[in-house]
């Protein structure tokens, strides 16, 4: 390591300023929010078993309910907008709009050059769980999703089951693209009901025991018409760093439909605004 210079404590000690401050950003009504929860009818349940992923449609207006139902079960999430696989869910975007850790009120934003919220987080039953001592926190979007590379990588094994494969086998089932054809549009997930965080230390990124039980679940308010995947992850709950001795159990995505008294007013977002001219 190289001599610090004479100013590094003052180098240290420039002022953090947040980039994207969210009070900038719409926020969700919260009595809205709860009305629209109120009138809540459900429409079709999906079964996702341990250690292999399922897609879903979920029509705009609609919620997307993620449930835990048997025991303690983490899941990796990808969205897109059902008629355009292009315009999918930007983990870093969101990470940087709102932290790495979403909640109640949080919103899951689109790529570029869409830009525009997918789903907003109306209810999360495990937003008591806050960050803990060891700066954890739940539904994270730091982590990518285990994935056969890394684990060739650091193995030189031929890993199928991880999450990755889970998604792309997944979206090939619901789209008719074969496997090579779907593996490109798998991208970065939102974890749900995972408990994460980087260590004091190296800042690495580290994983523990998730808080959640059965009955918790997180709702997800579909802005636009979603195509959601979800694997439940071969980690389990992943209290351990291994696939061989992790107890793994299903998870359900329920659609439910809101009384449409509740959508009075409400539009799907437009695709972000910028002239996508790049001053050229």
């Amino acid at each position: 390591m190289s001599n610090a210079p004479p100013d590094a404590d003052a180098r240290r000690a420039a002022r953090p300023v947040v980039c994207y401050p969210p009070d900038r950003l719409p926020a969700p009504d919260a009595g809205w929010m709860a009305r629209l929860r109120a009138g809540l009818t459900p429409r079709e349940t999906l079964t996702v078993p341990p250690r292999t992923a399922r897609c879903l449609r979920v029509p705009a207006g609609h919620v997307l309910r993620i449930s835990c139902v048997q025991g303690p079960q983490v899941g990796d999430l990808n969205l897109w907008n059902a008629d355009d696989l292009s315009e999918r869910f930007y983990s870093g975007k969101t990470r940087a709009l709102y932290g790495t850790h979403l909640t109640t009120g949080h919103r899951l934003w689109s790529s570029f050059p869409h830009l525009r919220p997918m789903a907003t987080i109306i209810h999360d039953s495990l937003a008591w769980y806050g960050f803990d001592a060891d700066g954890a926190g739940v539904h994270d979007v730091i982590g990518t999703r285990c994935d056969p590379y890394t684990d060739h990588l650091l193995s030189g094994g031929q890993y199928h089951h991880c999450c990755h494969s889970n998604l792309v086998r997944a979206l090939a089932a619901a789209t008719g693209l074969p496997p090579d054809r779907a593996e490109p549009h798998v991208h970065d997930v939102f974890n749900v009901f995972m408990c994460t965080g980087f260590t004091r230390d190296m800042h690495q990124y580290f994983t523990k025991a998730s808080p959640v039980r059965p009955g918790d679940h997180i709702d997800l308010f579909a802005e636009i018409d979603l195509l959601a995947a979800l694997s439940a992850c071969p980690w389990g709950d992943c209290a351990s760093n291994s696939t061989e001795t992790a107890c793994c159990h299903p998870l359900d995505m329920t659609v439910l439909a809101p009384d449409p008294d509740a959508l009075t007013g409400w539009q799907p977002p437009a695709p972000n605004g910028y002239d996508r001219s790049h001053g050229a």
